[in-house]
C-alpha cells in the first residue's frame, strides 16, 4: 500500500494541537519585506494624497499581513481547509479593500471595468478552490505565491471598480459576487466525499475528519463570506439613500 503523500506548504507542515501556537512563520524574505514596509508606513507624512484615513488603511493591511502570513494562523491553515478559506476570505474582503482605498491615489490610471472585474475576481476565486489547483498551490511555494497574488490583485481590482461605480451598479456587482461565493460554498458543503488531498490526513490529530473540515469550510464561505458581501452592499445602499435624503426633494422648474 502506498504511503500518503507528505504535504509541506509554504506555511509548513500541518501542526498538531500541542504545537501550533509556537509555529510562527520566520521566512527571512517575508520578514525583510514587512520590515521595510513598516519603516515606510510609519515614516510617511500625511499630505495631499496620503490622508490620515488612507494611512490607517495601509497600516491595517500591514498588520493583517502579519496575522495571515507570520502568526500561527498561517501554520493552522496547513492543517485545516476551513482556516485556509478564512485566510482567503480575509484577503478578498479585508486586505483587498484596505489596499484599494489606501493606494487609490497611485491607482488612478487603472481603469477597471466593473463587470469584467467582477467576473475575473469570481473566476480566480473558483479556480483556486478547485481541488487540483489548490493541491498544486500547497505543493509549491511559487504556485502558492501565485495563488495569493491573483486572489488579492483580482479582489483589489474589483473593489477599485466598485468604488468608482454608481451605487446601483456597485450593489449589483457585489450581489453577483455574493451569489458566486455562496454557490461555491454550497457545492463544497454538500460534496459527498473529501476533495482536497492536502487535508486528507492533516486534521486527524485534532479529532476532525477531512469531510467535516471541508463541510465547515463550505459553510464558512457560504454564510459569513456571503453575509460580508451583503453587508458591503447594504452599506453602499444606505450611503446612497442618506445622500439622496440630504440633497432633499428635487423641484421641477415652472
Amino acid at each position: 500500500m502506498d504511503e500518503p503523500r507528505r504535504w509541506v506548504p509554504y506555511c509548513g507542515e500541518a501542526p498538531g494541537p500541542e504545537i501550533w501556537l509556537s509555529r510562527w512563520n520566520l521566512d527571512p524574505v517575508l520578514g525583510a519585506v514587512l520590515l521595510l514596509l513598516a519603516l515606510a508606513l510609519w515614516r510617511v507624512s500625511v499630505g495631499q494624497d496620503v490622508t490620515p484615513r488612507r494611512l490607517l488603511s495601509l497600516r491595517s493591511a500591514w498588520a493583517l499581513t502579519v496575522v495571515l502570513y507570520v502568526s500561527p494562523l498561517c501554520a493552522l491553515s496547513s492543517a485545516f481547509f476551513t482556516v485556509r478559506v478564512i485566510h482567503h476570505i480575509a484577503l478578498v474582503l479585508a486586505m483587498a479593500p484596505l489596499l484599494a482605498f489606501g493606494l487609490e491615489p497611485w491607482l488612478r490610471r487603472l481603469p477597471p471595468s466593473l463587470w469584467s472585474s467582477t467576473a475575473i475576481a469570481a473566476a480566480v476565486f473558483w479556480i483556486w478552490h478547485a481541488p487540483a489547483p489548490y493541491a498544486a498551490a500547497l505543493s509549491s511555494d511559487l504556485i502558492y505565491a501565485l495563488m495569493q497574488f491573483t486572489l488579492l490583485a483580482s479582489a483589489m481590482t474589483f473593489w477599485i471598480a466598485v468604488r468608482r461605480s454608481g451605487a446601483t451598479a456597485a450593489m449589483g456587482a457585489i450581489l453577483a459576487t455574493t451569489v458566486s461565493m455562496g454557490l461555491l460554498g454550497a457545492l463544497i458543503t454538500f460534496a459527498g466525499r473529501p476533495m482536497y488531498e492536502p487535508h486528507f490526513a492533516s486534521t486527524l490529530s485534532w479529532g476532525v475528519s477531512p469531510l467535516e473540515d471541508q463541510q465547515l469550510a463550505g459553510i464558512t464561505m457560504w454564510a459569513p463570506g456571503s453575509i460580508a458581501y451583503l453587508a458591503a452592499a447594504m452599506w453602499i445602499g444606505w450611503c446612497w439613500m442618506d445622500a439622496e435624503r440630504k440633497r432633499g426633494p428635487r423641484t421641477r422648474p415652472a
